[in-house]
């Protein structure tokens, strides 16, 4: 300490003695200005001058005393001699929201800098400060003050990353050839979920269709699988650079109750063509110019494989999943089209690896052709009933589709009762008996086809206490703002539709795990139902940067929104206990 007195009290003598010094208000000049809901704080320094770093402060002074500068983002000091210092010019970001939250929502808020700094010529001036006032009163409303006060708190939080915002910031500063690198291994990893399956025996039929005249090899069978992937990547790729380009959620207008009807009175009729009641093919005119060329035939059946791509891309796979909603959150927010259907691209082409591996077996294992090919056909047909069914789903009450569900499997059984193998029998007799399982399910009252007692299982749980959770629903940005506040506990906003495959995924695994039930005691539950994409509930997605349902938002008990928790798409029992363990 006392060296560095004697080392300032002799560079000051030095200094008057051959120096012209600044003024204070030269040496220091600063200002704020309130600009996109901050109070930016700008510091310019003259000529070799510099501040100390640990005299630099960031005060509330009214209505109470608080100190926020580990709040703000500092730019980092360097060292000069024994001290850290900062020399260059400095805006500082002082959000309104962190304002309101430090002060308990006080309308009327002084700031105040302190700083201190040095010449490098040798003369240190005295410790200085500025202060601000910020008026929130002046506001047209209430309700303004609050919707600007939560737009910023969503931007003042931790810098960890969700899911969707590490993959768009990964398209944004990353190599494009890892980049779409990234993106097809996120592309092989959907190839295992739930979305990809139903498009695996929508494409098998489609082969062993083609098996029927006996020239299927292992070159066609890959051949027609690479159109129908082809296709499926085509559909993703400009599906999402549209919904990008002009924010609009095209999977969602897709989930229509009419479009998703029509499509499965397609693939009712797919599977009654199957069945052998008539045949689904070009106009005999259209037909005769095709066949015109040697491979007609061929070029024919290319162009329902893609037709039948394209569809099964749109419409069976309505999962929003992390990788599609980086990429669409990506596009929307830098209009890079290019780069963002591109990794849309490849991530659909590693989706569909599997499918390309499928036509490649079954080209070269399929065995000779014969009459057993007729019947495989027609237990394709009962899967693409099964597709039509899984679709309706989404639309229908979840007692009718049981009751459909039921049917389909007993009318299966009883029409694959033509089989004489004992292995086929076997097979039609557990079919019979789930289907019957589902049919005395739907008839007490149960919704899952994969549990069909479940009413009469789940006494069990009744007599034992076991609670269900509590959810409260909210239709508006403004309901939610409410709620936040209201509550004295974390708070987690699900998104949900009816249409949502992976929401009733969430609801009928993750949400009656009772590991989560209890976890989530400790929260107010909020659920927005988004079935009917209304404008309420497009600008409540908006604003969270929801691409799709299922979502899942998180904010700590002090209301503040916690991003780096937020959730795209299904999560099991032990991933969302994980995240809740990371970050309450």
């Amino acid at each position: 300490m006392i060296k560095k007195l004697l080392i300032l009290i002799f560079f000051s003598i030095y200094a008057f003695a051959n120096q012209d010094f600044l003024e204070p208000e030269e040496a220091f000049k600063t200002s704020f200005e309130k600009k996109d809901e901050n109070v930016i704080f700008s510091i310019k320094l003259g000529k070799d001058i510099y501040l100390y770093d640990d005299k630099l402060k960031f005060l509330i002074t009214k209505p109470q005393k608080v100190d926020i500068r580990n709040d703000l983002d500092i730019p980092e000091s360097k060292e000069y001699e024994i001290w850290q210092i900062h020399n260059h010019d400095m805006d500082i970001k002082i959000p309104y929201a962190l304002l309101k939250e430090k002060t308990n929502n006080a309308s009327n808020i002084e700031i105040t800098v302190e700083f201190q700094g040095c010449s490098k010529a040798g003369l240190c001036y005295a410790p200085m400060s500025t202060s601000e006032n910020i008026d929130f009163s002046n506001a047209s409303s209430a309700n303004e003050i609050k919707e600007e006060v939560q737009a910023q708190t969503n931007q003042v939080q931790e810098e960890t990353l969700n899911e969707t915002d590490a993959i768009a910031n990964t398209l944004k500063s990353g190599n494009i050839l890892i980049v779409l690198a990234t993106f097809f291994g996120f592309g092989l990893l959907l190839s295992l979920t739930p979305c990809v399956f139903p498009m695996i025996p929508i494409l098998s039929s489609i082969i062993v269709k083609a098996g029927d005249s006996g020239t299927l090899t292992a070159s066609k069978g890959f051949f027609l699988s690479l159109v129908y992937v082809l296709s499926m990547a085509a559909a993703y790729t400009i599906a999402g650079v549209l919904a990008g380009v002009f924010g609009a959620n095209l999977q969602v207008a897709l989930q229509n109750p009419y479009v998703l009807v029509a499509f499965s009175a397609i693939f009712v009729a797919l599977a009654f063509s199957m069945f052998g009641f008539f045949k689904l093919e070009l106009p005999q005119s259209i037909q005769n110019k095709i066949n015109k060329t040697t491979d007609g035939k061929e070029k024919q059946g290319v162009l329902g494989i893609a037709i039948m791509g394209f569809l099964s891309a749109l419409i069976v796979g309505p999962c929003v999943a992390p990788p599609l909603a980086g990429a669409l959150v990506y596009i929307g927010q830098t209009g890079d089209a290019f780069l963002g259907g591109a990794a849309l691209f490849v991530m659909s082409m590693g989706m569909g690896i599997p499918l390309l591996l499928i036509g490649l077996g079954a080209g070269k294992y399929m065995p000779k052709p014969g009459g057993w090919m007729e019947n495989v056909t027609k237990i394709f047909g009962i899967v693409m009933l099964g597709v039509a069914v899984w679709m309706l789903d989404r639309v229908l009450d979840a007692t009718i589709v049981m009751f459909m569900w039921a049917l389909l499997l007993i009318g299966a059984a009883l029409y694959l009762k033509v089989f004489e193998h004992i292995i086929a029998k076997l097979i039609t007799t557990v079919i019979m008996i789930y289907g019957v399982l589902i049919f005395v399910g739907a008839v007490s009252g149960a919704t899952n086809p994969l549990n069909p007692l479940d009413k009469f299982t789940s006494g069990v749980a009744i007599s034992q206490n076991v609670e269900e959770l509590s959810w409260s629903k909210v239709k508006t940005n403004e309901q939610i703002n409410l709620a936040v506040k209201a509550s004295s506990k974390p708070v987690m906003l699900d998104f949900y539709a009816d249409w949502c495959i992976s929401c009733k995924e969430l609801e009928a695994i993750t949400f009656k795990d009772p590991r989560v039930i209890a976890k989530l005691k400790e929260f107010t539950l909020l659920k927005a139902d988004v079935t009917e994409n209304n404008e309420d509930d497009k600008a409540m997605q908006k604003r969270f940067g929801v691409v799709g349902p299922p979502g899942l938002i998180f904010w700590n008990k002090e209301g503040k929104e916690i991003k780096a928790a937020q959730i795209a798409g299904y999560k099991n029992p032990e991933e969302f206990l994980k995240l809740l363990d990371t970050h309450f």
